[in-house]
């Protein structure tokens, strides 16, 4: 709900989000409530879901014609991840499924450097005068395949899927630099969701559950179907 009197007339909300999700859901990290705190989600959603942005639950963002909508990880989940990730002011970041700019806003105050990767092209153009109507013009943003991620920016030390994956990881665990790390939401084995941290040490990649969760599968990084011959 907005507060006429205030010159943020979302802060009262964005405070409320955090203190009655963030904090509740164990997020602890200063570094990622202070940013949770700062970045107006509001600023980053068509107005049609203004109302909504401070809400708990999953928001769908409209693409492209013929584009499947975009589910946005709620912000609990998202600052958990976040504070799975362990990113350091230090740290090159990649954020794969960027929509329209919020999870690239928030990391953007986390990490020294920033890619974003976006494929849908409505969803690019938010996600680029978003980011550079909030001052963020440093963010390097990318309109290219999701499993392809930035080749060309690698290695990261910290990368972001904003949005659940089943399989097709491989191309983004390569463009982690040894010690860096990948979360994001995993469909498990049995159809159970769990937000899950990748390790790279030694050239090698593993993972660790960090919390239960729940998202979407994106379209990208759905397993490829093998067919077999009779």
């Amino acid at each position: 709900m907005q507060d006429a009197g205030n010159s943020d007339p979302w802060e009262s909300s964005r405070r409320t989000m955090v203190d009655r999700q963030i904090r509740t859901f164990d997020v602890t990290d200063s570094a990622v409530i202070d940013r949770m705190l700062a970045v107006p989600r509001e600023k980053f959603l068509p107005a049609s879901l203004e109302p909504l942005a401070y809400s708990d639950s999953a928001l769908l963002l409209p693409g492209a014609a013929g584009e499947r909508p975009r589910s946005l990880l709620p912000p609990l989940v998202l600052a958990r991840l976040l504070q799975g990730a362990r990113l350091l002011p230090t740290d090159k970041a990649l954020v794969v499924s960027a929509g329209s700019g919020y999870s690239t806003a928030l990391v953007a105050g986390l990490a020294a450097d920033v890619v974003a990767v976006e494929s849908d092209p409505s969803l690019y153009g938010a996600l680029r005068g978003s980011l550079d109507a909030f001052g963020l013009t440093q963010v390097r943003t990318l309109q290219t395949p999701l499993v392809v991620g930035a080749p060309n920016d690698a290695p990261f030390d910290v990368i972001l899927i904003d949005g659940g994956v089943a399989g097709r990881l491989d191309p983004l665990l390569e463009q982690l630099k040894d010690g860096g790390r990948l979360v994001t939401v995993q469909q498990m084995a049995d159809g159970a969701c769990k937000a899950v941290r990748y390790d790279k040490a030694d050239g090698a990649t593993g993972y660790r559950i960090l919390f239960d969760a729940s998202a979407p599968v994106l379209d990208a990084f759905r397993p490829v179907e093998e067919f077999t011959f009779s």
